[in-house]
């Protein structure tokens, strides 16, 4: 193969080469001029008495950069923020000096008698202190337990060669802080970044007191949160109360020694929030001392993970939902619809409220309108992802109230549902109407009734007017033989539900929240366990749950009492039942005149039926490629009552 090369193309970098020679041979010239061992053929190999006292020149003011105005003197104020002695000051201005300046390579190299030793080393750094090399005192100052070493701030190298001689650097990320330069370190690329104090739907009474704690010095807390989110809003409004700016930490263990000088020179907190943080409280508590550092977590504090000290270990108060004013100020000025009444069920905050925000704008400008409450709905229901799905179907309410044919009854106490749902943290926290004994702040409600009632379509009403996903839990996902697992399945359900914005349906509920019974055998003992387990979660609760049974009377009283609301959904009557066929050929081309008196009079049918039958008419008549006529009508009401195994109007005699 033939590398062709242009001349041409290489003839910029050559000329660029010419002048760097230039500059280099006027630098060679000028240092020439008074360097008394310019001449000397053995220059660079070893120093000389004369070549040192040329180095030691004073140097030229004009040389030195101007310093107008008062300028910080970061060394200083690092030493009194880490409480550094004068003498660890001292080593660590003496271990810089050949970074900043590059005589003081060929000096230390002289003093060590060794011109190819250009650090300082710790017997130099005694001697330049005015120390005597052999005080305990002060070689204990360059141990892997001093201050200065712990903290990060200086490294003492090669530890083969005899202690005296061993090597003092500061690394890189130090002496840049010293000179101005505030980026984190390199190591910490993609794992650091600033906290940021946006509005957060908190407990002001928890976070002042937190945020006095951490006024007063440095703090090792330990945060458990029962809900996503709740334990970082808390700490981030508390750090705000103290006046203390943070980093917020998402890398693991092994970089916790940068993490935390990162912390150290910019005079910041550390925020984590981890799931599982034990090997992470491991290495903060052997290495933390001097850093408030806090750590939000759901799991509970093992003291098996710290040798040295037990963190401040506190519950987060459940998370209320975000402050109207907190979305009000990330919104643009005038809205064309109710925001708090939009965004009460969203328990966001902080980075995700934003986040919230600006989808939901995004999602306005892909539509090409303006913003609205539905992109704001899309846009949290985006930043409440849940695992759920592991564990139930996800449905995605596409129908409002409009869809429900009911009494005045139920739709009223459906409404009352979703009123209860949006202000429970007014109502329950505000207005200190919880129950207390940890109960949650949960909404639970029943809906009984007959088959085909309209129970799950109400579920999913309810959840499209709280704007939230509804998940109906696959009960053959949970229920399990082997005694237990199906305790363990509901507890991954409900945990999961607690920290995500959502509505929990459990359909045909009779499975899992069925009657006790009297204990006669194993089977009985362990099935009353089951249900004993379900009373106590359901009162710790804090989401949305639905349970719907055929019939009311196979529910446990014990669960019943612990229910918001019990909704009976009647077996509809023939105005009913006529306004449910007038429902369902709402969209449908149908001839005209097509009685429905008649078939809503002689067919007594249930919502969910009517409907089914309204699908069969409808397939037959798009398969002649016609409009829906009474026949086919006639036709899916009567294949309704065949499959219920029901005597067909006019079939006998």
């Amino acid at each position: 193969m033939t590398l062709d090369v242009s001349v041409e193309t290489a003839a910029p970098l050559l000329a660029r080469l010419s002048e760097l020679r230039e500059r280099t041979a006027a630098l060679v010239a000028h240092r020439s001029a008074d360097d008394p061992t310019a001449t000397d053929p053995l220059r660079g190999l070893y120093l000389s008495a004369e070549a040192v006292q040329h180095l030691l020149r004073p140097a030229d003011p004009a040389e030195l950069p101007a310093l107008d105005g008062d300028f910080p003197d970061r060394l200083a104020d690092l030493a009194v923020r880490l409480r550094l002695t004068p003498l660890d000051t001292a080593v660590l201005l003496i271990a810089l000096a050949p970074d900043l300046d590059r005589s003081f390579e060929s000096l230390y190299g002289y003093l060590n008698d060794d011109v190819g030793r250009r650090r300082a080393t710790v017997g130099l750094a005694l001697d330049l202190y005015g120390l005597p090399v052999h005080l305990a005192e002060a070689r204990a100052r360059f141990h892997p337990t001093a201050p200065l070493t712990v903290l990060g701030l200086l490294a003492v190298e090669e530890p083969e060669r005899p202690f005296l001689s061993r090597s003092l650097r500061v690394p890189d990320r130090v002496l840049a802080h010293l000179l101005g330069d505030d980026t984190p370190d390199a190591a910490l690329a993609g794992r650091l970044r600033a906290v940021s104090y946006d509005g957060e739907a908190v407990d002001e009474e928890f976070v002042a007191r937190l945020g006095a704690r951490i006024g007063r010095g440095p703090l090792f807390g330990y945060l458990r949160e029962r809900r996503e989110g709740a334990g970082l809003g808390s700490a981030t409004a508390a750090l705000r109360y103290a006046g203390l700016a943070a980093w917020h930490y998402t890398g693991t263990e092994e970089q916790v020694p940068e993490l935390l000088r990162e912390a150290r020179l910019s005079g910041r907190a550390v925020l984590v929030d981890r799931p599982k943080p034990g090997e992470l409280v491991k290495a903060l508590d052997s290495a933390a001392g001097d850093v408030t550092v806090l750590v939000t977590t759901p799991h509970p504090y093992d003291p098996q993970w710290c040798d040295r000290r037990d963190p401040l270990v506190l519950e987060v108060p459940a998370r209320r939902a975000a402050a109207v004013d907190a979305w009000a100020a990330a919104l643009p000025g005038d809205l064309g619809f109710d925001l708090a009444a939009t965004v009460a069920p969203y328990h966001l905050g902080g980075d995700r409220l934003v986040r919230a925000v600006r989808a939901a704008r995004d999602l306005a400008a892909f539509d090409g309108t303006p913003l609205a409450a539905a992109h704001l709905r899309v846009a949290a229901r985006q930043q409440s992802a849940s695992g759920l799905e592991q564990h139930a179907r996800r449905i995605r309410p596409a129908v409002d109230w409009r869809d429900l044919v009911l009494p005045e009854r139920p739709l009223t106490e459906l409404r009352e549902l979703a009123l209860r749902a949006r202000h429970r943290d007014r109502v329950l926290g505000d207005w200190r109407l919880s129950a207390g004994g940890g109960r949650g702040r949960g909404v639970l409600g029943l809906f009984a009734g007959e088959s085909g009632t309209g129970k799950t379509l109400s579920a999913e009403v309810v959840a499209a007017e709280l704007g939230l996903d509804l998940y109906v839990v696959q009960l053959s996902s949970v229920v399990d033989k082997y005694v237990g697992e199906t305790e363990k399945n509901l507890e991954r359900i409900f945990s999961e539900a607690d920290r995500t914005d959502a509505v929990l349906l459990f359909d045909e509920a009779d499975a899992v929240f069925g009657k006790r019974s009297e204990v006669k055998d194993a089977h009985d003992r362990y099935a009353n366990l089951e249900s004993a387990y379900l009373l106590q979660r359901l009162e710790a609760f804090d989401g949305i749950a639905l349970l719907t049974t055929n019939l009311r009377a196979n529910i446990d009283e014990a669960f019943t009492r612990r229910l918001d609301l019990v909704i009976d959904f009647p077996f509809p009557d023939r105005e009913q039942r006529l306004a449910l066929w007038r429902h369902g050929l709402a969209h449908v081309p149908s001839e005209e005149g097509v009685e429905l008196g008649s078939l809503a009079a002689e067919f007594e049918l249930a919502g969910g039926s009517i409907r089914s039958a309204v699908v069969t008419a409808a397939y037959l008549a798009a398969g002649r490629g016609g409009a829906v006529g009474a026949a086919d009508l006639l036709e899916g009401a009567q294949r309704e009552y065949r499959k219920a195994g029901r005597l067909v109007p006019g079939t006998w005699g």
